[in-house]
């Protein structure tokens, strides 16, 4: 089914954001595993094996749609050096994420392409999720100290 030009050049820019975040969340993921802090390891590996399945339902839209997947281009990765910053960086990402799949929805909707607006709306709703565990945890270093939190993700 031929799709039309501009969903596909924004399923394409929104691989992209996936495709960035799932360097950054490994990453991330692997300097807590490195720092002996499994529990974050685990759950920033987690996060970023979701926007892998995100990846991949993007890929399988674009294919759909006739159009070519772009698995090439990728946003400016932000690596943080503790885990605050990398909790900020990630925080900000998914920020970005969400407002780009926003409009991405619009674009669909104006397109009357509702599937992939539908599919756009369930990978938005995970960002949203993914957005809240975030701030969840920044609250968390907020109220406990950086130092009593950490040693609450050890093994």
């Amino acid at each position: 089914m031929k799709g039309d030009p501009k969903v596909i050049e924004v399923l394409n820019s929104l691989l992209a954001d996936e495709l960035t975040a799932i360097n950054q969340y490994m990453v991330h993921s692997e300097m807590c595993a490195n720092w002996n802090y499994e529990k974050l390891h685990k759950a920033i590996e987690k996060r970023a094996i979701t926007e892998m399945i995100h990846a991949e339902k993007l890929i399988g839209r674009i294919l759909f749609l006739e159009g070519i997947p772009v698995v090439s281009e990728y946003r400016k990765i932000y690596i943080g050096a503790d885990v605050p910053k990398m909790f900020e960086n990630d925080r900000l990402a998914e920020a970005g994420a969400i407002k780009s799949y926003n409009s991405a929805i619009a674009l669909c909707g104006e397109a009357a392409d509702n599937a992939t607006r539908d599919m756009l709306q369930h990978i938005l709703d995970e960002e949203d999720s993914h957005i809240d565990e975030i701030e969840g945890v920044q609250d968390q270093i907020g109220q406990m100290g950086l130092q009593i939190f950490l040693s609450t993700k050890t093994e």
